[in-house]
């Protein structure tokens, strides 16, 4: 009796909450209210899916409503995809809205930039999400920047679907990619690049030199895991060059990733890296950006030449999710260098080799996790699974530069004296404050030697722009101002945005500004 009872109460409580007036709804009035007007999608490469994006949809009533239909303006043949609410499609009805609540639209889009028959090579794709009709009518625009692009993909095997992997002067690899054609060894500023997989630059048999060229205003879109190698015998050529407007620097040539949304602009780690393997010859980067790979330019030239196998100017590295620029036995020149950001090290030496650097900025403000390593480090070892390698550092010479961070020691060595290990910084700023006295007795980390350090400051504000953001440009209170050899500079007249230093060389790759509040 008594669970009958029991029984009967429940059913009781059922009936009841099953005639609440919070499930009773009337017809949409048109007052809804819209977390945005305007859905701007950014912008996507042609026959490349968009991000998610959300609209929320607000109910300010009293009443539970429901809307008679929702749906994109071009009904089905719009190129928009939604989700109301969870329901995926295009076109809804009878959608409801509880009392002073809120219900969520989600908006995709792929475009074919073909199919707009306008024969442009990028336009604004249009269209509307309707809410009701008639008198009761609500719309949201949404609009969609679509731009044509050059694609660079690996072959494919017909009948077995297997995409082809590289094999790279003599070794094959697991990496999918091919060889660039010839006919495509001009990157212009026509279409933007992008790129699927590892396109490589040289003969497969490393007879024939082959050069692949980027014209200024080129622009180069890495898909994840995809990047660029040089093979034997081959050679890179970034050619871009400064603005007319000194502020900017739209002529230089940019590679980064492929997602061209807002949120996706200053993510580390969306690609993967310029390779220059030790056969490659000759290569030269000026005026280019290089943003978001996990490392900037992983470079293995052979130092073994006596000429430098890269010359690297007026160029900046961002965001590297490891290294900015990583090198290995190589031998490198370089100016008007600026890397920031990057997850290890900005610059890194490995196997010793020969370097110069001339005012560069090396900063590195990551905050995207912890980070135990400093921006500059120079090591004259290898370490492998069969055993530590040892090479000659012959040379690492830093003049007229900055060496700055978010760290208190951001200058480091590793010295394997089974090899020689020759460095020297001169007229250039350090931050590396010694708290605990650690270092004490390394002769690495003598700043009072001159034969290592001469004429440097240390642990004196450089007075970066916004170095979080990329902006190492340095303001009037900047310690290294006035303080560059002038003989360097001479060498190098302008800066990185084409301002002369001759007259009193500032520190690093920017003459100083009155930074605007």
């Amino acid at each position: 009796m008594r669970s009958l009872y029991l029984l009967l109460l429940l059913a009781g409580i059922i009936t009841a909450s099953s005639c609440r007036n919070d499930f009773e709804t009337t017809l949409s009035t048109g007052d809804l209210r819209f977390s945005k007007d305007t859905i701007f999608l950014d912008t996507v490469f042609t026959n490349i899916g968009s991000s998610t994006f959300n609209l929320k949809v607000y109910n300010d009533s009293d009443e539970a409503i429901s809307i008679p239909t929702v749906r994109l303006a071009q009904g089905e043949a719009s190129n928009y995809r939604l989700n109301v609410d969870g329901v995926p499609g295009r076109t809804f009805e009878n959608v409801e809205i509880l009392a002073n609540d809120s219900i969520f639209v989600f908006i995709e889009t792929t475009v074919d930039i073909n199919d707009t028959g306008n024969g442009s090579e990028e336009f604004l794709y249009t269209d509307a999400i309707e809410f009701d009709n008639a008198g009761n009518l609500q719309e949201v625009e949404l609009v969609t920047l679509v731009k044509d692009a050059i694609f660079l993909f690996p072959d494919r095997d017909d009948a077995t679907g297997i995409i082809e992997t590289l094999t790279i002067n003599g070794v094959e690899t697991s990496l999918q990619g091919r060889y660039l054609m010839d006919d495509e060894l001009t990157f212009t500023n026509e279409k933007p690049y992008v790129v699927y997989g590892y396109m490589a630059v040289g003969d497969p048999n490393g007879n024939t030199p082959k050069t692949l060229t980027m014209e200024p205003g080129a622009r180069v879109h890495f898909h994840s895991e995809s990047g660029l190698i040089v093979t034997d015998n081959a050679t890179l050529t970034i050619n871009g060059a400064i603005s007319t407007d000194e502020t900017l620097l739209e002529n230089e040539v940019i590679l980064e990733g492929d997602r061209l949304e807002t949120a996706f602009s200053e993510v580390p780690g969306q690609w993967g890296t310029l390779l220059l393997t030790d056969g490659s010859i000759n290569n030269s980067i000026n005026y280019a950006t290089i943003k978001n790979a996990t490392v900037g330019i992983l470079n293995e030239s052979n130092v073994v030449t006596g000429t430098p196998n890269l010359t690297v100017s007026n160029t900046q590295i961002y965001n590297a999710s490891a290294v900015g620029l990583l090198n290995r036995f190589s031998n490198v020149t370089a100016h008007n260098l600026v890397i920031n950001n990057c997850g290890q090290f900005s610059l890194l030496v490995q196997l010793g080799g020969s370097y110069n650097f001339t005012h560069c900025s090396f900063g590195n403000y990551w905050t995207n996790s912890f980070r135990s390593t400093p921006a500059v480090f120079l090591d004259n070892t290898l370490t492998t699974p069969e055993a530590i390698i040892v090479g000659e550092l012959t040379e690492a010479n830093f003049t007229n530069s900055i060496i700055y961070g978010n760290q208190s020691e951001e200058l480091g060595f590793n010295n394997d004296e089974a090899a020689p290990f020759n460095f020297k910084f001169t007229n250039t700023l350090i931050r590396f404050e010694d708290t605990f006295g650690q270092f004490e007795g390394i002769p690495e980390y003598d700043f009072s030697n001159t034969m290592l350090y001469e004429n440097i400051i240390l642990n004196e504000e450089p007075d970066f722009d916004s170095p979080e953001n990329n902006r190492l440009r340095i303001g009037e209170e900047s310690a290294g101002n006035n303080f560059g050899l002038n003989s360097a500079a001479i060498l190098f007249p302008v800066d990185i945005v084409g301002t002369d230093r001759t007259g009193a060389p500032d520190l690093g790759a920017y003459q100083s500004i009155i930074l605007p509040d």
